[in-house]
Parts: structure tokens; C-alpha cells; sequence
């Protein structure tokens, strides 16, 4: 059983108390924390031979913020709700921040969300240079709970904390300085000592103890820039989020305490954030907080004690978008990568798409010039595979062709070590097409399946079959981690996961054009739902020859559940081919910016005409409502198969993958939390009502029907999910 966190108290000889806070590995502030804290500030307060006080954490790290578990255990009720403002105003505000004792904020590691709301109701801040400040609340549902709306931009001005709050922005020690956050940086070895010090000087009168954060005006914008400050902000918030109410309730709750004061403002914060907790994109954003987590247990694999192994060199066969995106991802996490193609002038194209993804990453600030040298010097590329000899990772990234997917692992065999992995980044097509399962390497077949661009999109689909060794699982559970990418473990199938839940969501979306709805209208419905994109502007993002290569797929791996649609073929024909033509279903200019095409209507017509449809008077009425349920239901029945099938080991997985790998909304929770919050009879419902007028693709798998029937959660174990992973 997990030791409760605390907080300790540790006396000097030069009268300073160091109150240190300890729950590891990131000193979250649980409820256990935050009452011994308490403890600990007013034994300080009382002592007579306590001249001032410094806070910090254990281990390097000051403090992660309010442990999330603690938000669900609120959220069920499972531990008693601490009186309405009891930390904001009578622990932090009307007990710490009143001291007349110094405190000093020792600040290594990070000073997270409540983590720096306990830093700024100190007097002073003292952090080291890499130590990362910031209120991330944002990506949980909810506004900061223990003053930091109203603090923070009394320390870095009102413009620079609502960008802080409303993009979760982190800043470094150094920036913080800049800021006024901090008041000064010193190395970790440095720290401790520098902030006893800070804190006699300001008992002794040699730095001036200053004005409680909460009163300083010094660094406030004028009545009439905040006002301008806040009617900029309300507006970016209802354009980036238009279906959420927290980033709104940012900038309502710093307004509060500008108008009302500082106090009011604390107040209005308190009472946002009990609402805000319980609410239902709360709810769905821990959800997915923990599922993010959970995909790196695996039943079968990561609990057998094995140890990953070292992997340094990474070969990658193909420098086309994919290739050099994988590439990219390698490079800036500094592996070594041999970047194989078949002649000069291919090889040269992807070592030119490396740099310039890297390049664009200088241009933005996220990578130092002397960090875009030294990832290039990790490159080398080569014509031949000689150089696999040496090599701790194989990963195929050439286009979907199978014959030539099989070549390539028959060559490679012949050079790569024996320890070497030798993964496919193929999208759809079955590993055991690739590779024979009698293959006396099949226990070093995987699949690392990256989404464009690879050096940006966060999902790694990690596809084993049935013979792939649990070390090799394990190995790349690892490498998915240190790229910084979120790996999602999933059996052998055509399409794994993403790409064939995705395939019905398609279909749908094709069927309901052809019977009469309007393209850009379902479009405009998925954006409001929340999606980055509608089904028909991803169809363009994706392109048609990859679109229809892997429908190829599908034909034959579930040729009962195809709606055969000439709508993409026949734009095909007129080399309509998406974006990558600046003509699909939208017309795109330089700058790749979308606009309607009326000549679609065309093609829709020419499509109904080859497929005997005819239009359904109640398909060009099609609710916004009903167009994203006709969609996303027969992706949620797939999904459930996927279940069934044993093709992923938890439901929440998939709630990773959808939101990772399709854009589905994280608020939403995820294709099966939101399925839940929807219901299962409801859905099975429709998918029948459906199946009746328009086919079978709409009728409900077993897995979905059962659990219809029987009134419980997708998201539930039974029997015929058992996992084969």
C-alpha cells in the first residue's frame, strides 16, 4: 500500500525552517499533503528559534501540482470535500501569506498548477534555470483552485498570464526571471542554500520583504489595456474553443479580482472550480489523462520484468513524407539513423525533407541552431544495406506496396544482427502478408505504425502478431517513449486499430453524400462536434491514391460490410487526387486554404448514377445531430469489434487511439467514453434503424448488441472481449 504523501519540517542552526514536501516521484499535492503542509507552515509560525522559512520539494522537484487522482476521488465522493475555499483563502491566503515570517520558494524540477500557487504566496522565488513554471490546468477542464488566476498576473502582467493560463504554456527558470515569476536563478546544487540565505536577509532587512502577490500592482496593465487585454482574450477563447466553457471561465475569474479586487477574485475562483470539476469535459479529460498513461501496461508483456533494451542506431528504408518524418522523430530524441532509398536523387529529396523539418522547428523557436547541427550530424544516409549491420531497429517506410514490403524483409534478413527489430510502418496491410509466420525472424516482426507528419502527430500504433516476441514489445514500448511519442500496443489485423475504425467512418460519411446530404455540410457538423476536420477536407489531407489503396485492403479482409461507392474513383479519373493537386472534394490555393467546390455535385451525381441511388428526401434534411451520429456510430461498432476480437487489451485504448490518431475531441473523452456518456441501447438502436433502410455496414456487432441488451458500458469487460494479446 502506497505510503500517504506529507510534508516535513527541518529546523537549521541559522533559524531557518525548511518545510519540504514529499509525495513521490512528483510531490503531487494530495489532500494528505496539503493538511500536512498546513501542519507544518503554523509549527514554523509558532516556534521561536524559526527566523523565516523555506518551501521546497524532495528529490528535485517542487511540486506537480493537485494529485488528478484526488480530482476523481472528489468527482465520486469518495474522500470528504474540504470547506469551499478552505486552501485558497484559509490555508494559502489568510495563513502563509500573511506570515510575518520570510518564505522563500526553493524551486528545482517543476512548480506545476498548484505546485507554483503555493510558490506565489511566498516572498521571494529562487529556481534553477531548467526548472519548468506554469499553471497547465487547462488540459484538465478546470481554472487553477488556489489563487494562481489572480496572483499570476499581479507577478507577470495580465497580457502574459492569460497567454500562460489559456495555452498551459511552461515556462524555464530563466524565462520566469524575465517574467518577474522568480526572483532569481542559481544552479540545483546552489538552491537550497541560496534560498536560506535570501530568507535571512529579508528577516535581517538587507533585500526588502515585498508586497503579498496578491496586493502588487506594480506589474498590472492600465484599467484600459486590461479591459482591451480581456475582450481579446474572451474572443480567442470562443474562436479555439467554441464547445468548452473553461477557457472563458479564465478570463471571467481574473476579471473578477481586476474589477472586484483580489480577494473577490479568489472568491469567484473557488466557486468556478467546484462547478468546473465536476463537469463533464473535466471528467473526460482525467479520463484521458490516465488512459495516456495506462497504454504503456500490457498485460502479458510489460508485467513479466523484462528489461528494454538499448536501442542507439535506427535504420529507416524510404525518405519520402513518412520516411523523413520518422526520421526526424529519431534525431531530435538523438538516435543515430541510417536513412536507406534506391538511388541519388530519392535519397537526397529525403535528407532535404529532414532538414527542413528541423528547420521549421528553428523557425519556431522549439530547437537552438547548435541542437539542428548536431541531430543532423547523427544522419547518414546510404544506398545499400550494408550499413544495417550495425543496427539496434529496422523500420520499413515505403509506400503500400505488399510485393514490395516482402522484398524488403527477405533482403534485410540477410544483413541486420540478430537482436536487430525489424518493424513495418505500413498503415493497413496484415503483418503476416509482410512476413510468413514460419519465418525464422517472425519473432522480431512488429509493427510501428507513425501518423503524418511522424515528427509531430503524438500516436505510435504498435502492431504484434501472434509471434512477436514480449521482449520486442517491450523494446518498443520503450524507444516510443524516449521519441516522446504515446504508444498504443494493438494485435495483428488489416488496418489495426486507427485505420479500421476509421474505414467505416468513411464509409458512412460517403454513403450519406450519395443518398443526398451534403458534403460540406457534414463537414461544417464535425468541426462544430469538435473534430480538427470533416470526413470529406480529411479525405483531401490524406489523399485519394492512399485513400482508395487502402480500401483495397478492406475489400478483402471484410468484403461483407463494403459500401461500394465511384465517387473517388471518378474524381481520380480527372486527377482530383486532394491537396497534393489543389483539387478534391475543396479547391486549395498556395497557401492551402480550403474553399467549396460547386463542380462536386457533379461527380456526386455521376456517383449516384453508376450505384442506382437515388436521393433520400431525408438525407438532404439531416440534422447536424443525426449526420455525426450516422458517421461516428459505425465507427463506435468497429471499434467494439476491435473489443471483441481481442485486437486491443482495454477500452481506453481505443479512447487514446481515436483522439491521437483521428482528432476525435479529448473533452469528449475518447470514441468509447463518449459512446458510454451516449449510451449503448441508443446507439444499438440507431445502427438498426439504419441497417433496415440503408444496408448492413450499419448493423450492430455482437459485442454492441449484447451489451445494448443488457444496459452496461461499452467500456465494461465480458467473455467474448477476452484479449489475445
Amino acid at each position: 500500500m502506497k505510503s500517504k504523501g506529507r510534508a516535513s519540517i527541518d529546523v537549521g542552526a541559522d533559524g531557518v525552517a525548511v518545510i519540504t514536501i514529499i509525495n513521490p516521484p512528483v510531490n503531487s499535492l494530495s489532500l494528505d499533503v496539503l493538511y500536512s503542509l498546513k501542519d507544518a507552515f503554523e509549527e514554523a509560525f509558532r516556534r521561536d528559534d524559526v527566523k523565516a522559512i523555506v518551501v521546497t520539494g524532495c528529490h528535485g522537484k517542487f511540486s506537480g501540482g493537485f494529485n488528478i487522482s484526488s480530482f476523481v476521488d472528489l468527482q465520486q465522493e469518495k474522500v470528504a470535500q474540504p470547506n469551499p475555499g478552505y486552501i485558497s483563502l484559509d490555508i494559502l491566503t489568510d495563513t502563509v501569506e500573511v506570515s510575518k515570517k520570510p518564505l522563500v520558494a526553493a524551486i528545482d524540477g517543476h512548480a506545476l498548477g498548484g505546485g507554483l500557487e503555493i510558490a506565489m504566496c511566498c516572498h521571494a522565488r529562487i529556481s534553477t534555470p531548467n526548472a519548468k513554471l506554469g499553471l497547465p490546468e487547462l488540459h484538465l477542464g478546470i481554472i487553477p483552485g488556489f489563487g494562481g488566476t489572480q496572483r499570476l498576473p499581479r507577478l507577470v502582467g495580465l497580457a502574459k498570464s492569460l497567454e500562460m493560463m489559456l495555452t498551459a504554456k511552461l515556462v524555464k527558470g530563466e524565462e520566469a526571471l524575465d517574467l518577474g515569476l522568480v526572483d532569481a536563478i542559481v544552479s540545483s546544487s546552489q538552491l537550497l542554500d541560496t534560498a536560506r540565505k535570501w530568507a535571512l536577509d529579508i528577516w535581517e532587512h538587507k533585500r526588502p520583504w515585498n508586497i503579498a502577490s496578491l496586493y502588487r500592482t506594480d506589474k498590472m496593465e492600465s484599467l484600459g489595456e486590461a479591459k482591451e487585454i480581456l475582450k481579446f482574450a474572451r474572443a480567442q477563447a470562443l474562436r479555439i474553443a467554441p464547445n468548452l466553457h473553461h477557457p472563458l471561465a479564465f478570463v471571467d475569474v481574473v476579471e473578477e479580482g481586476i474589477v472586484s479586487g483580489s480577494r473577490a477574485g479568489l472568491i469567484k475562483e473557488y466557486e468556478t472550480f467546484e462547478v468546473l470539476i465536476r463537469s463533464g469535459p473535466c471528467k473526460a479529460l482525467v479520463h484521458i489523462f490516465f488512459a495516456q498513461r495506462g497504454t504503456m501496461k500490457v498485460p502479458g508483456v510489460t508485467d513479466l520484468g523484462l528489461v528494454p533494451r538499448h536501442v542507439k542506431r535506427v535504420g529507416i528504408l524510404g525518405g519520402g513524407l513518412m520516411g523523413s518524418g520518422i526520421a526526424t522523430a529519431f534525431l531530435l530524441s538523438n538516435y543515430h539513423v541510417i536513412l536507406k532509398e534506391v538511388n541519388d536523387k530519392v535519397l537526397e529529396a529525403g535528407i532535404d525533407r529532414i532538414k527542413a523539418n528541423l528547420q521549421s522547428r528553428v523557425n519556431k523557436g522549439k530547437l537552438s541552431q547548435g541542437n539542428f547541427e548536431k541531430a543532423l550530424s547523427l544522419l547518414i544516409g546510404t544506398l545499400d544495406n550494408e550499413s544495417f549491420r550495425a543496427i539496434d531497429m529496422i523500420i520499413e517506410a515505403v509506400t503500400e506496396d505488399l510485393s514490395l514490403k516482402k522484398q524488403i524483409f527477405t533482403d534485410l534478413e540477410k544483413y541486420c544482427p540478430p537482436h536487430c527489430i525489424l518493424a513495418s510502418n505500413t498503415s493497413t496491410i496484415d503483418l503476416n502478408l509482410i512476413v510468413d509466420e514460419k519465418s525464422k525472424y517472425a519473432d522480431r516482426i512488429i509493427g510501428a505504425h507513425f501518423f503524418s507528419p511522424a515528427h509531430v502527430m503524438p500516436l505510435l500504433e504498435i502492431v504484434r502478431t501472434q509471434n512477436t516476441s514480449p521482449q520486442v514489445i517491450v523494446d518498443l514500448l520503450d524507444v516510443g517513449k524516449k521519441i516522446k511519442k504515446t504508444p498504443v500496443v494493438v494485435r495483428n489485423c488489416t488496418g489495426f486499430a486507427v485505420n479500421r475504425m476509421l474505414f467505416p467512418f468513411t464509409q458512412a460519411a460517403l454513403l450519406l453524400v450519395e443518398h443526398g446530404a451534403d458534403v460540406y455540410c457534414i463537414d461544417s457538423a464535425f468541426t462544430k462536434f469538435g473534430m480538427a476536420m470533416g470526413p470529406f477536407r480529411l479525405f483531401d489531407l490524406v489523399g485519394f491514391n492512399v485513400a482508395m489503396a487502402s480500401e483495397a485492403q478492406f475489400v478483402s479482409s471484410m468484403p461483407g460490410r463494403i459500401y461500394k461507392s465511384m465517387l473517388i474513383p471518378l474524381m481520380q479519373q480527372d486527377k482530383r487526387l486532394g491537396e497534393t493537386t489543389q483539387k478534391g472534394f475543396y479547391l486549395y490555393d498556395e497557401r492551402r486554404k480550403a474553399k467549396p467546390d460547386p463542380e462536386i455535385k457533379r461527380y456526386i451525381e455521376k456517383a449516384r448514377e453508376i450505384s442506382g441511388v437515388s436521393i433520400d428526401p431525408k438525407m438532404a434534411k439531416l440534422s447536424e445531430k443525426d449526420m455525426v451520429e450516422m458517421i461516428f456510430f459505425p465507427l463506435v461498432n468497429e471499434a467494439c469489434r476491435l473489443l471483441a476480437e481481442g485486437i486491443v487489451v482495454k477500452a481506453s485504448d481505443l479512447d487514446i487511439a481515436s483522439v491521437m490518431g483521428i482528432g476525435f475531441p479529448p473533452y469528449r473523452g475518447g470514441i468509447i467514453y463518449w459512446a458510454d456518456t451516449i449510451g449503448s441501447k441508443y446507439i444499438c438502436s440507431r445502427l438498426n434503424e439504419w441497417a433496415t433502410i440503408y444496408g448492413k455496414n450499419f448493423k450492430p456487432c455482437d459485442y454492441l448488441a449484447e451489451k445494448a441488451a443488457r444496459g452496461i458500458p461499452l467500456s465494461g469487460t465480458m467473455d467474448l472481449a477476452k484479449s489475445r494479446l
